[in-house]
């Protein structure tokens, strides 16, 4: 995409009426302001162009979604999907995850979701399932609320589980590869990321884990 573009779009999404930008008034404002019921709020981070926001908001419509990245020019094309398609229940926020308690407040998120996020295998304190992100998002959310993790870096899902088990937390589901588990939710696989396609044209595995925060 060329410079130009990528201007383009980041304008056109600080105009979309889905999209904010390090909006902190919209903290524990969500339910009440935007989406305007009481059904259960679902984070994306790391989202990129929100693949996973929209495709599990079209199956959930008794949630509500929205997805966190801090690239506007990225979550353009969810963004856009939403609008054109009457998806009431999805959001996007322009936002570092590193500040995320600034723009939720506690017991407003009842899920998470990251998807292919940069391993950051050289800057742990990065990873977005290390021990103090996890706590960032325990601060902003219900009792009792999941973390999704999709990933083919076989080195962050060992990181994340050994990360789980020194928090002493339950894994609820995991597959070293989704696309061999019988039992896989349909969601997992048929709501594909442009990285997802990507790692498997070369034949990488797919991993995921569901757990307890």
């Amino acid at each position: 995409m060329s410079k130009k573009g990528k201007l383009e779009k980041f304008a056109e999404v600080s105009a979309f009426e889905n999209c904010f930008e390090y909006d902190r008034s919209m903290k524990g404002q969500w339910s009440s302001s935007y989406f305007k019921n009481n059904h259960p709020i679902v984070l994306e981070l790391a989202c990129g162009k929100g693949e996973y926001t929209v495709g599990l908001a079209e199956r959930f419509p008794d949630k509500n979604f929205i997805g966190i990245d801090v690239k506007g020019n990225r979550i353009w094309k969810g963004a856009r999907y939403a609008l054109d398609h009457g998806l009431n229940n999805v959001a996007f926020h322009r936002l570092m995850i590193g500040n995320i308690e600034e723009f939720f407040a506690k017991d407003e998120i009842s899920e998470f979701w990251i998807t292919f996020p940069d391993p950051q295998h050289a800057k742990e304190r990065k990873r977005l399932t290390n021990d103090k992100f996890l706590q960032k998002y325990r601060n902003i959310s219900k009792e009792g609320s999941l973390l999704n993790l999709k990933t083919d870096s076989s080195r962050f899902y060992a990181f994340t589980k050994e990360t789980i088990a020194n928090e002493g937390l339950i894994i609820h589901l995991d597959s070293e590869d989704i696309y061999q588990w019988n039992d896989a939710p349909e969601y997992l696989t048929s709501i594909q990321t442009f990285y997802e396609k990507m790692w498997l044209s070369e034949g990488k595995k797919i991993k995921y884990l569901q757990f307890a925060l």
